[in-house]
Parts: structure tokens; C-alpha cells; sequence
């Protein structure tokens, strides 16, 4: 073999690239039928016209992998391994998000390693997908995550180093992943800047500006007492007499002291 070339079967044919043009199986027994052939046990001849003919079909794991090696499918894996992964760790717990995205991903990475993969476009998926993961854990607002799809995007189109027919990926399932994958991106930031905008909920800051109700006065100082606040009994201390019952806002935290006032208002305590 010294060059390649995309040859016709006629062409191939007659440049003896090949031996027989069949149009199907009857046909190349026909052809073959007298022919001889030589082995390393002396020479056979070929009686192929009438010969008995044994199908044998894949089994169920030939027809697993043939399904798994698919290009698309192995990139569906691979996005919805890293998809699992990605719900388990920003909500550990259940367990099912983790279970089934490693097992995706491997087979996705599986799938890949038996295809003629594009070493380029396979490090453009694997960085585009680890930008998406940095946006989750790493609020960009949208430059981590957009950056990374467009990786994936280009990734994914030149994944496949071959212009065999049934190696490609349509192009609609390479810009339905990216589309998905910016939705979830730019839901992302959405949340993290709702987030941003809500006001502390624990903490000084979160403490600060909380009603309350006085649960006990003391009885040496009828300024000081305490407060059932956030699931904690807290000691205050004011500037007015407290009774048992009365609202109060906290102004000021002292260590493990509360600084308060008597609230006007009759808002119910947090």
C-alpha cells in the first residue's frame, strides 16, 4: 500500500484492487464456484454454487456493542455520565445520579476508544465538558460554562476521523447537546444570581434584624434575658425592661450575647 485513493467498484474492478464485483451473496457463490485456492494443505476446490449455507447471527453482546460504538450514542453517554456526575456532587445524597453517570461515561469512553477517534476533537470534548463542571462549582456567570460548550460544539464535529458512511454525528444531535447544555448553564446562573440578591440567612447578618419573643426575664435585671432565635436560646440584653412574651428585634451581636430592642411593630417572630 503506498497511497490512498477513492476508488468506484468498477474502478476498483478493473485496477485489480479486488477480485469479484458481487450484487449480493448468490451472486459471489456463483462467481467463486470452480475456482481454486491454495492452502497450507495443498490446493481446494471451490464447490460454492450448491454449498449448504450456516447463518450465524451476533449475539446479544455483538448487538450490545454494535449499539454502544455508534458515535451518537457514545456521545449521549458520555454528556449524560457527565450530567450524573454532576447532579450527585452538587446534590450528594441519593446516589442514583452518581451510579448511573460513572456507568455511562464509561461506556461512553468505551464506545470511543474502539472508534477512529480525532485526538483533538476528544481533548476539545473533555475540556469543554470539564469548563461546564467548573460553572456549577464556580459561578463564571456564564463564561466557564458558554466557553466550554462551544468546546464541546467544535469537539464533537470533528470527533470522528473518518469519512466512512454510519461513522459521522448528525449535526442536529452535535447542536441539540449544546443547546441543552447552554439551557442548563444559563440555569445555572440564574440560580446564582437569585442567590446573590437574597438576603443572609445565618450568621451575624442573619441574625441582625430577626424578631423574637422574650422566653424569661432575669430577675436581678429586668433588662437582660433570654430568646428562643434560629433553634438556639440566646442571652439578650436592652436598653427597656423586658417582660416574658414581648417581641423583640436584635440589633447587635456580643459574642454570645444578643443586643435587642422592643419591637413596635406585631410582625410575628422568625
Amino acid at each position: 500500500m503506498r497511497e490512498a485513493v477513492s476508488l468506484s467498484a468498477e474502478e476498483a474492478l478493473r485496477l485489480k484492487v479486488i477480485d469479484y464485483l458481487a450484487g449480493d451473496l448468490d451472486d459471489l457463490l456463483r462467481q467463486l464456484d470452480g475456482k481454486t485456492l491454495r492452502t497450507a494443505a495443498g490446493e481446494v476446490r471451490l464447490h460454492s454454487a450448491a454449498a449448504e449455507r450456516l447463518e450465524r447471527l451476533p449475539d446479544w453482546r455483538a448487538r450490545l456493542l454494535a449499539v454502544i460504538t455508534n458515535p451518537s450514542v457514545a456521545l449521549i453517554l458520555m454528556m449524560l455520565g457527565v450530567y450524573g456526575l454532576l447532579l450527585e456532587f452538587s446534590n450528594p445524597g441519593t446516589g442514583v445520579g452518581g451510579v448511573v453517570g460513572g456507568i455511562c461515561l464509561i461506556l461512553g469512553l468505551y464506545a470511543l476508544q474502539l472508534l477512529p477517534v480525532n485526538y483533538a476533537g476528544m481533548a476539545l470534548i473533555l475540556l469543554g465538558l470539564l469548563l461546564m463542571v467548573a460553572e456549577a462549582f464556580m459561578p463564571s456567570f456564564g463564561v466557564l460554562g458558554l466557553g466550554g460548550v462551544a468546546a464541546f460544539v467544535f469537539g464533537a464535529l470533528i470527533l470522528v476521523d473518518t469519512e466512512v458512511p454510519g461513522f459521522g454525528i448528525p449535526l442536529p444531535l452535535v447542536l441539540g447537546l449544546g443547546l441543552a447544555s447552554a439551557l442548563l448553564i444559563f440555569a445555572i446562573v440564574g440560580l446564582a444570581l437569585k442567590a446573590r440578591q437574597r438576603s443572609p440567612l445565618s450568621g451575624d447578618a442573619g441574625l441582625v434584624g430577626s424578631l423574637a419573643a422574650v422566653l424569661a426575664v432575669r430577675e436581678d435585671d429586668p433588662r437582660g434575658g433570654w430568646v428562643q432565635l434560629q433553634g438556639e436560646r440566646w442571652q439578650v440584653t436592652s436598653r427597656q425592661p423586658l417582660r416574658p412574651g414581648q417581641r423583640v428585634r436584635v440589633l447587635a451581636r456580643d459574642g454570645l450575647r444578643l443586643e435587642v430592642e422592643v419591637a413596635d411593630d406585631q410582625t410575628p417572630p422568625s
